[in-house]
């Protein structure tokens, strides 16, 4: 590096510079982050233009009613949940960040995009890979059909090529798989190095912004499920989105992180067939197992949100036997947060008078969703006290409500939709929080205030059912 060349070091978290290389990043506290880097050249002492304030030509400013809103109207693609967590489609001049696990079906899901794009009118789709060859996209495209006579193939690294074909094609949708493969050679720093990623989001936006051009860029993953690369990258595009699913499920769900076109929390539901990905508007079924003839202990439904879709999960449990003295029992979870089945099991053994944090707990999730809010406490107590009494809860009963530490079952937000959701799908009664229902719904709802009220009341209801 020339002597006229200053080092620098940049984390590839968070992006901050510092002189010297430390072992944690001072801004973001990232271990091993920091990469080594060309430090921008010092600037020539004396006002400038921007130090003096000179004026410089612009655009003029227009009142906000004479500013069209035409060029941000969303292009529906046709698959459906896609356009649900973008707000309503892609919009051309707009950004997309995608990431996910390896293997999970971005590059599946964005070629189907990119066909139904090409199938609806709006323009050419070009697809330009890094990962594969086009030869390897065309197998997948003949698999799952994706053969628009709109859509357009390259396999390219090089940033000036992508550009080259971006120049021939005049794509409406630019899909770059990924942005951490394609190099700028005019840029130091190694190959999805924070220096070069940023360097070709930066041309990239540019050419999607000139060109009224929608993009979508795939993104790699950490090892802690973060976007790799510098957080500006998520600043510097438009639509941020993460797919993501368990590779034995066919489950696979699109959920927002990000949006200045449309709401933020939206989630999109997909399954994964041999034929490609599938859209599912309603996805109820795949999260409840199937009914046997009578109902199973350990078992109890509850309907969680997922963005602003109520979904009905089953939450299954299962006891095994006490341990030694001064052995540790297992509690192993899937699809749930072991810390909250850990608080469950205390706050039943302390204030619902119930011995279990002695014994193996194991608890599931049907369908591969996982559950993490707290409106899911009551369904796994309800169902953790069904396993031990060997006592079923009513198949046609959900639980909705979070558990506190002094066993009182506190209320939940959009409580109502949740109700109209189990109403909906046909369940008869729903135990909720005392007044967290404020609508009348077609379902008997049962209003309860701690855990023994709870308990008290699925009993009754079996009793009454069965």
């Amino acid at each position: 590096m020339p002597k006229s060349q200053r080092i620098a070091y940049a984390c590839g978290a968070c992006g901050v510079r510092v002189p010297k290389w430390v072992g944690q990043c001072p801004e973001c506290g990232e271990w091993g982050s920091m990469e080594e880097t060309a430090a921008p050249p010092r600037q020539a002492a004396g006002p400038g233009p921007a130090a003096t304030g000179a004026r410089r030509p612009v655009t003029p400013a227009l009142k906000i009613g004479a500013v069209s809103s035409a060029q941000a109207a969303s292009l529906p693609t046709g698959v459906g949940e896609f356009d649900r967590v973008m707000g309503g489609g892609i919009v051309p001049g707009g950004v997309t960040l995608i990431s996910g696990e390896p293997g999970v079906g971005k590059s599946t899901l964005l070629l189907e995009v990119a066909h139904r794009f090409g199938e609806a009118g709006y323009g050419r789709a070009l697809v330009a890979t890094g990962e594969e060859s086009a030869s390897q996209v065309r197998r997948r495209a003949d698999r799952t059909g994706c053969l628009s006579e709109e859509l357009y193939l390259a396999a390219e690294t090089d940033l000036g090529a992508v550009l080259g074909h971006i120049e021939d094609v005049k794509p409406g949708l630019l899909v770059l798989d990924s942005v951490q493969t394609v190099i700028a050679p005019d840029t130091d720093g190694v190959p999805g190095g924070v220096t070069q990623v940023k360097a070709v989001a930066t041309a990239i936006t540019q050419e999607a912004k000139a060109r009224n051009m929608a993009v979508i860029l795939v993104g790699h993953v950490t090892k802690d499920g973060g976007i790799a690369g510098p957080r500006a990258l998520e600043h510097l595009v438009d639509t941020v989105v993460h797919f993501e699913g368990d590779r034995h499920s066919m489950l696979r769900l699109l959920r927002g992180v990000k949006n200045r076109f449309g709401p933020s929390d939206e989630v999109g539901c997909f399954e994964m067939t041999e034929d490609g990905i599938v859209s599912l508007a309603d996805p109820s079924g795949l999260f409840l197992d199937d009914a046997p003839t009578e109902p199973t202990p350990g078992t109890c439904v509850t309907v969680t949100m997922e963005g602003r879709r109520a979904v009905p999960v089953e939450i299954q449990a299962l006891l095994g036997k006490s341990v030694k003295d001064g052995a540790v029992p297992r509690h192993t979870v899937s699809g749930l947060d072991l810390a909250r089945l850990n608080m469950v099991l205390a706050v039943l053994t302390r204030r619902g008078g119930m011995r279990l944090l002695d014994r193996e707990v194991y608890a599931t999730t049907i369908g591969g969703i996982r559950v993490r809010e707290p409106a899911s406490d009551l369904a796994l107590a309800l169902a953790l006290v069904s396993a031990d009494q060997e006592i079923a809860v009513s198949a046609d009963l959900v639980a909705i409500g979070e558990v506190s530490l002094t066993g009182q079952v506190r209320r939940t937000v959009n409580a109502d939709r949740r109700v109209s959701e189990a109403a909906r799908l046909g369940f008869k009664t729903a135990i909720v929080p005392k007044g967290s229902v404020s609508e009348r719904h077609r379902i008997e709802v049962v209003e309860v205030e701690t855990i023994i009220d709870a308990k008290q009341a699925a009993a009754r209801t079996w009793a009454r059912r069965g």
